[in-house]
């Protein structure tokens, strides 16, 4: 038979394994008596595991969740899985560096040696995009205010500090009224996070930066949610970001032949459909806020292309040609303003 130590921690690496146990199924796998198990149970609870016992034919027993955090074990990939996450922390943009630092000290001092050398090998150096826009942290009581909230499905009000006006340089936005919402998900998206919200004063689907969210409490009464546009808020968030008019996709969209592997040019393309045709040419179709902008992601790769569509990439593609030789040779022929659509 094991040693009380060792079958102690054998009857906790179980009940974390899974949410119950029956007691005979437990005793068949340490090997040991019902009575056994009942005594071991009762010497986790006593070190702080709170562990619920139920009765009948069929009880067994379950970890719950209690007041206090006790020791937890983890297998190998756990371990080395919790220590790279808490090593990307930094980009996360929840305002959690400092706790993931020391969380992983914590972690690492009690991690077996062969444990310990995996994660010491591991130097994972958390690089965060290069942005003209700065990358704001949230405080983590706000995300966790927003948080429940969304579990609780309770309405919620909050200050919203709007963006400043372009070309208003630092001034502080004019103060608003609070917003009243029913909180539907709190979502992360370029390395920043959002509320995907119903407006309750709007009466429409709102998505707001939560690092302008200031909550109030105490928090509203609860609803039951709406349904989201698009069925599921992974398609509502793309809709958003991607364009305005709710379909998802880009409000300019092209098709070009470029003149480059396929490897070469889906390595840089994050949303967009690259198909090899050869071994030097491929097919790219891609989406932007505006055709000069689309113009401009294609060109960035420096090869020749054939645009394949629509008129509207072609005629600012030629536009943009005029614009670029008078840049080259000093001209001042005026040229004529695309279309606001373009």
């Amino acid at each position: 038979m094991q040693k009380t130590s060792v079958r102690l921690l054998s009857l906790l690496s179980l009940l974390q394994a899974r949410r119950d146990w029956p007691g005979a199924l437990l005793a068949q796998r340490l090997d040991i008596s019902p009575r056994t198990v009942r005594r071991d149970v009762d010497r986790l609870r006593e070190l702080g595991y709170p562990i619920v016992a139920s009765k009948g034919p069929d009880g067994g027993y379950r970890l719950d969740a209690g007041t206090e955090l006790p020791p937890l074990l983890f297998d190998d990939d756990q371990a080395v899985a919790l220590a790279v996450a808490l090593r990307t922390a930094t980009i996360t943009g929840a305002g959690i560096e400092e706790a993931a630092a020391r969380a992983l000290t914590t972690v690492r001092q009690v991690m077996p040696a062969r444990l310990r050398h995996r994660i010491d090998t591991l130097q994972v150096t958390a690089v965060e995009r290069p942005a003209t826009r700065p990358n704001p942290q949230v405080d983590s009581s706000v995300l966790m205010t927003l948080s429940a909230a969304v579990h609780a499905r309770e309405e919620l009000r909050f200050d919203y500090t709007p963006a400043p006006p372009r070309g208003t340089g630092d001034d502080a936005p004019a103060a608003t009224p609070p917003r009243r919402v029913q909180p539907h998900h709190l979502v992360t998206w370029g390395e920043r996070w959002y509320l995907v919200a119903w407006d309750l004063d709007r009466e429409d689907w709102r998505t707001f930066r939560a690092d302008r969210i200031n909550p109030r409490t105490p928090t509203g009464p609860r609803f039951t949610p709406r349904e989201l546009p698009g069925g599921d808020v992974a398609t509502f968030v793309t809709s958003r970001f991607n364009g305005s008019d709710g379909s998802g996709d880009w409000p300019c969209r092209g098709e070009v032949i470029l003149h480059l592997p396929a490897t070469a040019v889906s390595r840089y393309i994050r949303d967009g459909v690259v198909e090899e045709l050869g071994p030097d040419r491929c097919r790219l179709v891609l989406g932007s806020w505006s055709w000069p902008g689309l113009a401009a992601t294609v060109g960035k790769f420096d090869a020749d292309f054939e645009v394949i569509g629509p008129t509207e990439l072609k005629d600012t593609l030629a536009h943009l040609a005029r614009r670029y030789t008078n840049a080259a040779t000093g001209s001042l022929t005026p040229l004529t303003t695309p279309s606001p659509e373009q």
